[in-house]
């Protein structure tokens, strides 16, 4: 698949995400966010907490379910991302958390989106 192709599976993929996630209660706060260290999907608000979204989208298991891409260096790199956000936006005494949205398309439309609330402890 081409890396355009993967592009727009991804974009697809995030819209989804923020219409769910809207849709339990999270206040959306920052879209692709990005900096010199990388770029976060979801920044959002629920439960009083700042939640730091990553998106996961696939057409297949071809490469394991979604929300396996998130291997220790990535999960390390985004615990970086959550701290540079959390200090830039002057919330570093907010309680924080990292969930995972997987998504599963077929033929352009969502076949499954789970949500994994607290997916992972952050990594240093």
């Amino acid at each position: 698949m081409s890396k355009y192709k993967n592009k727009e599976i991804g974009k697809r993929g995030e819209k989804l995400a923020i219409s769910y996630l809207k849709k339990r209660g999270y206040r959306i706060l920052d879209k692709n966010f990005r900096c010199k260290i990388g770029e976060i999907d979801i920044v959002a608000e629920n439960d009083g907490q700042i939640v730091f979204v990553e998106v996961k989208t696939r057409h297949n298991f071809n490469f394991g379910l979604p929300e396996e891409a998130l291997n220790y260096f990535k999960r390390k790199r985004l615990s970086r991302l959550a701290l540079f956000y959390l200090s830039n936006h002057h919330l570093q005494k907010k309680p924080c958390r990292f969930d995972v949205v997987a998504i599963l398309l077929e033929k352009e439309k969502p076949r499954d989106i789970h949500l994994i609330k607290n997916a992972f402890e952050a990594v240093f």
